[in-house]
């Protein structure tokens, strides 16, 4: 009988639910299947990622594994070592704290290393917040920008909301952006003070939660509705009309 043929490790990507609720409604079991084999994880917040690993699987024997984190602190000469583990034949997993590992995510940088050393990269299927807000907002799809947080300060937050629109209006092309959840009601009233009428805000909050909500009207329609979006997750896309 011919020997089983080696197994090349590889650097799996394990998205991780946006809200609570069963895995199976977001998650593919081959995500679970593969979870469980793993003994080491490159993850953003360490008591988070045990958390969802212990709800992936009881199986699971969390004292076991090795868990090395990266975040937006963590200096870049510790993210190689970080992949030693593979030198030695293991797969590795990685883990953020919401969403897709690598997406407007630290988790980016460990991936990069692993591209130029020759791994194998593995992204699996699973809940991204960005491509599902983009996929209900019924704003163009295939030419789209996320930027990330905008600044804070007013005047500096308002020019660039008007650049974005300029951008969306120039290219034909989807606005993506963030706010820290407390203040996303800020946000929508400083869009509105910024921006043309007829540009069109979407904001999806709580995807795939329980407060699930994806809206999309016009700058002049948002001014004169009553909304709440305190403290849930949020998206917000713009687009030129």
């Amino acid at each position: 009988m011919n020997p089983a043929p080696e197994t090349k490790p590889s650097l799996y990507l394990f998205p991780v639910p946006l809200a609570d609720g069963a895995l199976t409604d977001v998650l593919p079991e081959r995500n679970l299947h593969l979870i469980k084999q793993l003994r080491y994880f490159i993850v953003e917040n360490v008591r988070s990622a045990r958390r969802f690993l212990r709800k992936c699987s009881r199986d699971i024997d969390i004292d076991s594994i090795t868990f090395f984190t990266l975040n937006e602190q963590t200096p870049p000469a510790e993210i190689p070592p970080m992949l030693l583990p593979m030198e030695q034949g293991n797969s590795i997993g990685v883990i953020s704290e919401a969403g897709c590992p690598a997406i407007a995510d630290p988790g980016a940088d460990v991936v990069a290393i692993a591209q130029r050393k020759g791994y194998d990269v593995v992204p699996l299927v699973g809940p991204s917040s960005i491509l599902m807000s983009l996929m209900g907002s019924g704003f163009n799809g295939q030419s789209f920008a996320f930027n990330g947080y905008l600044p804070i300060e007013k005047s500096a937050r308002a020019q660039k909301l008007r650049d974005l629109e300029k951008r969306s209006a120039r290219e034909n092309q989807t606005q993506i952006f963030i706010e820290t959840p407390y203040r996303n009601n800020k946000m929508i009233a400083d869009i509105v003070a910024a921006l043309s009428p007829q540009t069109l805000l979407c904001v999806a909050a709580d995807i795939t939660g329980e407060r699930q909500s994806i809206i999309t009207r016009s700058v002049r329609e948002w001014s004169k509705i009553s909304y709440s979006y305190d403290k849930i997750p949020a998206i917000f896309l713009i687009c030129h009309a």
